[in-house]
């Protein structure tokens, strides 16, 4: 009923503010700053996130009316302008035996950029598509770079006490983004979209998917190779440039696209399943190779030789 639906909208806008409240609270300045050192990582990281993964979602354009109707592929160019995720590709990067506080940094400094380059890049290349307007971009603002900036504020006095308790809290986490989803896909079930999501669509969607992640590892694998980057920086370059955060996707598209948003992030939610699967593959494949002389060597060693995965794509 309406009345359901505005509670459930009232509902989503309330977890969409706590969850950013909360990353402002838990976000180091001092840590995010002392990262700044390994520019060659994070440039890279950047670069594919807010650079490479536009071009490649503007490519999509070409595959428009066929295999992709016309909101998947613009819930796909979003997914292209999403930052990169902190949680996933910081444990992949663990678990493959790659520089873990350089993917904690490389993560926050695109999950911080994406507060801003997303709204406005989603502005840019979207808007024909969905109506965005800047009563989005103050949306945004308002819902979600306001509480992350008032968990800063408050990060003195809610810090510690959040690092204490964070298993508790993570069912926080999950619930604020379980509803958010829930909220998306009703209020897209109750407009007909999911008309468009036919099965020949969404196997056309999970083959241009596959090919977008294959291309991202292969080109952050090429670009850490150019760049000279060691092997633990190597790992953390690949995982974190080729990934995108479910956690500030959904949110971000809730706020700027409404009723639009549950096809909209299909894709997004199809991508983050993928990335999980393909990096726990290659993050078990990196830790059972044999490491190739000293720490400070070259991703040649890293990504070639016996057990260790070819570059993908």
């Amino acid at each position: 009923s309406g009345d359901s639906a505005r509670f459930a909208g009232a509902a989503c806008d309330i977890a969409v503010a706590l969850l950013f409240l909360l990353y402002g609270a838990r976000l180091s300045t001092r840590e995010a700053l002392a990262g700044l050192r390994h520019l060659r990582l994070h440039g890279l990281v950047l670069a594919a996130t807010f650079g490479l993964f536009p071009l490649l979602g503007l490519a999509t354009t070409l595959l428009t009316p066929f295999p992709l109707t016309a909101q998947l592929q613009a819930g796909v160019l979003f997914l292209c302008l999403v930052p990169s995720t902190v949680q996933s590709s910081v444990a992949l990067t663990g678990a493959a035996g790659g520089d873990v506080p350089g993917a904690i940094c490389a993560g926050t400094y695109s999950s911080l950029a994406g507060l801003l380059l997303t709204p406005l890049l989603a502005a840019g290349l979207l808007g024909s598509h969905t109506g965005l307007s800047a009563d989005g971009l103050l949306r945004i603002g308002a819902q979600l770079l306001a509480p992350f900036l008032l968990g800063q504020a408050l990060r003195p006095w809610l810090g510690a006490l959040l690092a204490r308790h964070r298993r508790v809290l993570a069912p926080v986490d999950r619930g604020s983004i379980l509803l958010v989803v829930y909220t998306a896909f009703s209020t897209a079930a109750g407009h007909g979209a999911w008309s468009q999501a036919t099965p020949p669509a969404l196997l056309g969607l999970f083959a241009v998917l596959l090919a977008l992640l294959a291309t991202a590892l292969a080109a952050t694998c090429l670009s850490a190779r150019l760049l000279g980057l060691d092997r633990p920086s190597a790992i953390a370059a690949m995982l974190c440039g080729s990934q995108k955060s479910l956690a500030g996707g959904l949110p971000m598209a809730t706020v700027l696209f409404g009723p639009e948003a549950g096809v909209l992030v299909l894709p997004l939610m199809a991508y983050h399943q993928l990335q999980l699967v393909v990096g726990t593959v290659l993050a078990a494949r990196w830790a059972r190779a044999p490491a190739e002389g000293s720490p400070g060597g070259r991703v040649r060693a890293a990504l070639s030789g016996r057990g260790a995965p070819p570059a993908p794509g």
